[in-house]
């Protein structure tokens, strides 16, 4: 299904043309590739090591694959890193929106896979992009053997209020100081142009039991969108899954390059 992800077709075509002189500035030499799917022509940015184990990085809601520059410069000696742009999100991927929750977004998945020749990866996920990813790990038992999940969506419930609070000061253009560096004014030009997917559906136990690879989840205490003591008693209840629960920290997390590298298998 298409959606109208953006307020205007101008200010579509503004985000994607700053996102695509950002891409100039990737940190390390890499490919650009569009894999067709069922759901829409999807974009990859491949970089890394070309022998090293595949990981696919998957951003959070109203991001792209430029979530990931600090990351892949940081681990592309060691890993084949496959930055995607979600569907539906302010990328250069289609602007498709299947519903959450339906089986879309593991056909999806299958049809990215097949289209960049991999057939089991490692995963890092981020927010919205971390709900992708439990969606298409539970639905596609052995295809992600190894895990990373940053304040992942879909396991602590989302704190409605704050959030509303958040997305309205912006959505109503507050007034803020003038952003300065360049993915500050990516910010302010996102939430001016864009229209977020807020609301994410809960997995039921049964579904996380289903989390068997090894996963390290990392989130905020302070987070402001999700209940992170949630997401800790939850993974914990239900899969072996270590979580690391950093102090003082909100939903954007400080460079956690360190923790994944450490973690990912190579």
């Amino acid at each position: 299904m298409t959606a109208t992800i953006y307020k205007t077709e101008a200010g579509g075509q503004e985000l994607r043309a700053f996102y695509e002189r950002a891409l100039g500035h990737w940190p390390v030499p890499a490919d650009r590739r569009t894999v067709p799917t069922r759901h829409g022509d999807t974009f990859v940015m491949v970089s890394g090591n070309e022998t090293g184990p595949p990981v696919i990085l998957l951003h959070g809601s109203a991001g792209n694959t430029l979530s990931w520059m600090s990351v892949v410069g940081n681990l592309a000696d060691r890993f084949r890193l496959y930055a995607v742009d979600i569907i539906g999100e302010p990328g250069l991927s289609a602007p498709s929106r299947p519903p959450l929750g339906s089986s879309a977004y593991a056909e999806w998945f299958d049809d990215v896979l097949a289209g960049l020749g991999l057939t089991e990866v490692q995963m890092v996920a981020a927010s919205l992009g971390g709900w992708f990813a439990i969606d298409c790990a539970t639905r596609r038992p052995g295809r992600i053997s190894r895990m990373v999940l940053l304040v992942p969506g879909g396991i602590g419930r989302q704190k409605l209020g704050k959030m509303a609070l958040f997305f309205l000061g912006r959505l109503l253009g507050r007034k803020q100081p003038e952003p300065q560096s360049p993915p500050e004014k990516y910010l302010r030009m996102v939430f001016e142009h864009y229209r977020p997917r807020l609301l994410m559906p809960i997995f039921s136990a049964a579904r996380l039991r289903k989390l068997t690879m090894p996963l390290l989840a990392i989130v905020g205490d302070r987070d402001e969108l999700l209940n992170s003591k949630a997401t800790q008693r939850r993974l914990t209840a239900t899969t072996d899954a270590t979580v690391v629960m950093l102090p003082d920290t909100g939903h954007m997390l400080p460079d956690q390059s360190e923790r994944i590298g450490g973690f990912l298998r190579d």
